[in-house]
């Protein structure tokens, strides 16, 4: 494999990865596995397989079946809510890309926290064959080598997890406005103008990971939430909010001498905010420190 295929192949397999497991780190691990897989066969093994980006995406989807199925131990001793990792838009900070793994992944609707939090509902094998068909189109064929089940199985999986989708309410891409009013009511502490702006169903989860304060539970209805966020800007002097893409949507960020503390990512009905999803978890936000020069 030459350097360009290579570099093309890196870069599906890491927007395979990450919607598969939710975490740019874990992503670029899998995909440096299944590499060291690749270069630790013999010459002649290797000349045998006809299609290595195939084979790289079969051992790409089997380890993040593997932990997949090891993640969900793991998160029942994780101390509160557990979150996808958000993705920053590196341009937004420095003007560069491609420097960093995040750089690699597409942006779209298949990254938004919503529809990674979906995703997260789903079994490993349903996630797997949801993700390879529905979002990357590969054949039940293939998936089928993935998830060692035959293809009429892994349709029948593709499915359920597409019912998954199905049921929870679509919703509206939020707004740059709708951000920006927030953020502005958020500095201001004004809570009328926070109540105004989130729907009075509103969900607010937080995941510190037990690293940094955060509630451990979620955070029910408009009121509660801006009083909250009242709270927050009052514990915390000296915080600057900016406006930033968080997976490919209108986000904020909460920065502290320079560095990224929080990452918020929204969803809406179109005027209101109906979920928020607050990342403190330093190590997910590994991929919002500054770049190297």
């Amino acid at each position: 494999m030459g350097t360009v295929e290579d570099r093309a192949e890196r870069r599906q397999l890491l927007n395979v990865a990450y919607r598969l497991l939710g975490s740019v780190t874990e992503a670029e691990d899998a995909v440096q596995d299944a590499y060291t897989r690749w270069y630790g066969l013999s010459d002649g093994r290797r000349a045998e397989i006809l299609s290595p980006g195939a084979w790289l995406t079969t051992v790409t989807g089997r380890i993040c079946l593997d932990l997949l199925g090891s993640a969900r131990a793991r998160r029942e001793r994780y101390v509160g809510a557990w979150l996808p990792e958000p993705l920053p838009d590196r341009a937004e900070w420095d003007g560069t890309g491609d420097a960093d793994p995040a750089d690699l992944i597409v942006r779209d609707e298949s990254v938004a926290m919503a529809f990674l939090v979906v995703l997260e509902s789903m079994t490993p094998a349903e996630r797997v064959a949801f993700v390879l068909h529905d979002v990357f189109r590969y054949p039940f064929a293939e998936i089928a080598e993935v998830l060692g089940r035959t293809p009429a199985a892994c349709k029948q999986l593709a499915a359920s997890a597409r019912r998954r989708v199905s049921a929870a309410r679509a919703p509206a891409p939020v707004r740059a406005d709708v951000v920006r009013r927030v953020k502005e009511a958020w500095e201001s502490k004004d809570i009328a103008a926070l109540v105004g702006l989130l729907d009075p169903a509103a969900v607010m989860t937080a995941d510190g990971g037990g690293m940094v304060g955060t509630v451990l539970r979620p955070v029910e209805g408009g009121p509660r939430i801006a009083h909250y966020m009242a709270a927050i800007a009052d514990r915390a002097p000296g915080l600057e909010l900016l406006e930033r893409s968080v997976n490919g949507l209108p986000g904020l960020v909460a920065c502290r001498d320079g560095a990224v503390a929080t990452v918020a990512a929204f969803e809406s009905d179109g005027d209101r905010v109906t979920r928020i999803w607050v990342v403190r978890n330093p190590e997910k936000l590994r991929p919002w420190a500054p770049q190297p020069s």
